[in-house]
């Protein structure tokens, strides 16, 4: 399978996400890749005081193509076409930081997460080493672009995703893939100096039943990786609002360290991206296998009536 290159681009894609599906028997897991998308629009590069390499220091390069064998194993992956620099899919629809626009913002919109405090909101407001966007107040109607053209379709598609899942086998797997940074990862916790290599996010146990992410812990600790949970990415939007584990919907967040497989300065592949790939597709299967197995404790528990 081929994945564009992350390069800025004069014409936008045909659509703001792709949704790549199998071509043989479905599975009750989906992945999705929020933060891959590596179109850049010449307006938006126009608005920022930063070149493309900076705006790019967000962006989870090649995670998409880490986890693009899934739809071999029956399960679709969904990822976005457009940076997180230019729209957060893995945000509220409207969590927006009210000093980044021209005029007061309506009344639904989030403006006190603890995200929008960060700089991080819907329409993030620093990107990188805290390094600000935009060189001017941008209007709503330009927000509203960014969400309803990318946010909106983004979770149209997960959602029927899930729900197609769900339907059925009677319950859904959500692995909501990503990379992290290198650099202010805890270290390992047994005492050495190694960084965390992957971090698994469940929400401290309320977004998936915890046999899943004990399989996806064992599973990657068996390869090699020193693999913490929830310390320091517990599990973003799409975790919280998609995992329901009484309902049959089990979320994982999955965050790989960027220095296992490409440098963070040039943001070229490492020669090791190969075996982090080939280490990723034994863990797609693994998923595939457990959710075949334990079928039976992940499925919706409909309560009988009293």
């Amino acid at each position: 399978m081929r994945f564009p290159p992350s390069l800025s681009e004069e014409a936008p894609p045909p659509s703001p996400v792709e949704r790549l599906e199998p071509s043989g028997a479905l599975t009750p897991v989906v992945f999705a890749s929020p933060h891959s998308g590596a179109y850049y629009p010449r307006d938006f590069i126009e608005t920022s005081s930063l070149e493309l390499g900076t705006l790019r220091k967000s962006e989870d390069c090649y995670v998409d193509e880490l986890f693009g064998d899934s739809p071999e194993f029956g399960a679709p992956l969904l990822r976005t076409l457009y940076p997180r620099a230019y729209v957060d899919v893995n945000r509220e629809p409207y969590e927006l930081d009210p000093d980044m626009f021209e005029h007061p913002l309506p009344a639904f919109v989030n403006t006190s997460s603890a995200r929008v405090a960060a700089g991080l909101g819907t329409i993030a407001r620093v990107v990188g080493a805290r390094r600000e966007i935009y060189r001017k107040k941008l209007s709503f109607a330009e927000a509203e672009r960014r969400i309803s053209g990318v946010h909106k379709p983004y979770h149209q598609n997960l959602r029927s995703l899930v729900a197609r899942a769900r339907e059925r086998f009677g319950f859904a797997i959500l692995i909501d893939c990503h990379s992290m940074p290198s650099s202010g990862l805890p270290m390992d916790l047994d005492g050495g100096v190694r960084p965390i290599d992957i971090v698994l996010g469940d929400r401290n146990g309320l977004s998936c039943h915890h046999s899943l992410i004990d399989t996806a812990a064992a599973e990657l600790a068996a390869a090699g990786y020193q693999v913490v949970r929830n310390n320091p990415y517990a599990g973003g939007y799409t975790t919280q609002h998609y995992g329901d584990p009484a309902n049959g919907i089990h979320a994982l967040q999955i965050e790989i360290n960027r220095n296992l497989y490409m440098d963070e300065t040039t943001l070229q592949r490492r020669a090791s991206f190969a075996r982090l790939k080939q280490n990723v597709r034994h863990l797609i299967g693994r998923l595939i296998a457990y959710a075949g197995e334990r079928s039976g404790e992940l499925e919706y528990q409909r309560l009988s009536a009293e």
